[in-house]
């Protein structure tokens, strides 16, 4: 995440939206700022983690007078702002704001009684503040997201854009993301995966349903290609942290075959002798029609610290249960099996079937797409070893996943970062 720096020479958070010097142009493009205050260290990692993965920086505080007696150089575009048992500290709060004029988006969050919270609320307004509605704790991650979207800040996804992959490459406009990939059991960072996105100079930030449409092949092998250079170059800039992840790629069994692999590897790869290495994922329908030249493949890349993962795994198993060697590092569980697997009845034990098989076969079960508090913890008890999903993290650009991890850095012995757990434990809650 970013961490921004606090002036002596800027205006305090109450003064910030009185300062026309402080402000930016009327029109001029900057990152949305978001203030989160909280006590709860947990909630305000959890928070801060949805908003930096919509491309909104953050500034934490751990409680209202730090809030106040901040300064940034400019004011944030909204603030959320908890409600602890003492409501007078968010009354002095919203106060300091209407005396400043603050401009943004007030966002008030607690567990406190409705009319508690909506007679604060009653305040902000009679201070000619700008108030959302008041959001309740626990909330999940599409909370937030909603708020962001309503007010138009970070990242837009256009679900009417077009683009051709080929122009996008030849334009320069292909970036790689990255998004965490947790370890459920330690809850701590373990690796991330690499996703494209293309950034139109019209439409801005495009998902991959936008241009991966009718690429033709020659072009995904340039895609696929690229985006493993730069997961081994990402890894070298996350090793400079002292932070060593083992990356992962999407890449299709035809591209695999074709690609020096090996000799991409060895050009690119960090010096370190602990380097975690690669993972490709390749999906089960395509395993399923190949699996003896996915074996092989696996076996070949091995010697490299490659190694292969199953993606969407679990609906095609039965074909898979005949093979006698599945020498694959992860498995990851079909989306439909994670979601609601913590509230369904019928989904919940095919869940589990689904992970005790991928142990079965010497794997690591990996749970993906999880996005709400309920489906975590049926996973960590169903004993899913990897997690992914917008609750633990959206993958964002390298910029932000370093600043992230440079705000989060708590390197532990075995060189993996604690930057899930927050967001683990806010979700438990």
């Amino acid at each position: 995440m970013s961490e921004k720096t606090l002036s002596p020479a800027a205006p305090a958070a109450g003064d910030a939206a009185a300062s026309s010097a402080a402000a930016p142009v009327a029109g001029l493009a900057r990152t949305p700022l978001c203030f989160v205050v909280d006590e709860e260290n947990s909630i305000r990692h959890f928070v801060s983690l949805i908003l930096q993965g919509t491309g909104i920086d953050t500034m934490e505080f751990a409680d209202s007078a730090a809030f106040r007696a901040a300064r940034s150089a400019y004011p944030p575009d909204i603030i959320m702002l908890n409600v602890s048992l003492d409501a007078g500290d968010a009354i002095q709060s919203i106060e300091a704001l209407g005396r400043s004029g603050y401009p943004g988006a007030l966002q008030l969050m607690s567990n406190r009684g409705s009319a508690v919270l909506e007679n604060l609320k009653m305040i902000g307004e009679q201070h000619k503040l700008k108030m959302l509605p008041v959001l309740k704790k626990p909330f999940e991650t599409s909370a937030v997201q909603k708020i962001v979207s309503e007010l138009k800040l970070g990242h837009a996804h256009p679900a009417t854009a077009r683009v051709g992959l080929a122009e996008a490459m030849q334009n320069d406009w292909v970036e790689f993301w990255y998004q965490p990939k947790v370890d459920m059991r330690r809850k701590q960072l373990a690796g991330a995966e690499v996703f494209a996105r293309v950034r139109h100079p019209q439409h801005g930030v495009l998902l991959p349903g936008s241009f991966m449409p009718g690429a033709d092949e020659a072009t995904l092998l340039t895609l696929a290609e690229r985006a493993l250079v730069e997961a081994l170059k990402g890894g070298i800039k996350f090793a400079k942290l002292g932070v060593n992840l083992r990356m992962a790629i999407n890449v299709s069994i035809d591209a695999l075959v074709k690609l020096p692999v090996g000799d991409i590897v060895r050009a690119h790869r960090p010096e370190a002798e602990a380097w975690p290495g690669i993972i490709i994922d390749l999906t089960e329908e395509q395993i399923v029609k190949e699996i003896t030249l996915a074996c092989d493949q696996s076996k070949k890349l091995a010697p490299h610290n490659v190694r292969l993962a199953i993606d969407d795994f679990g609906k095609a198993y039965a074909s898979l249960t005949k093979v006698k060697e599945m020498p694959f590092a992860e498995m990851k569980l079909d989306r439909s099996f994670v979601t609601a697997c913590g509230t369904d009845k019928v989904n919940a034990p095919i869940c589990k079937t689904v992970i005790d098989m991928a142990h079965s076969f010497g794997s690591l079960a990996v749970g993906i797409g999880i996005e709400n508090a309920a489906d975590l913890t049926a996973l960590v008890s169903m004993g899913c070893d990897l997690g992914q999903g917008f609750l633990l993290g959206q993958p964002m650009p390298e910029e932000r996943f370093i600043a992230l991890l440079k705000q989060r850095v708590n390197v532990r012995p075995a060189n993996v970062v604690n930057v899930g757990a927050p967001a683990m434990a806010a979700a438990a809650r």
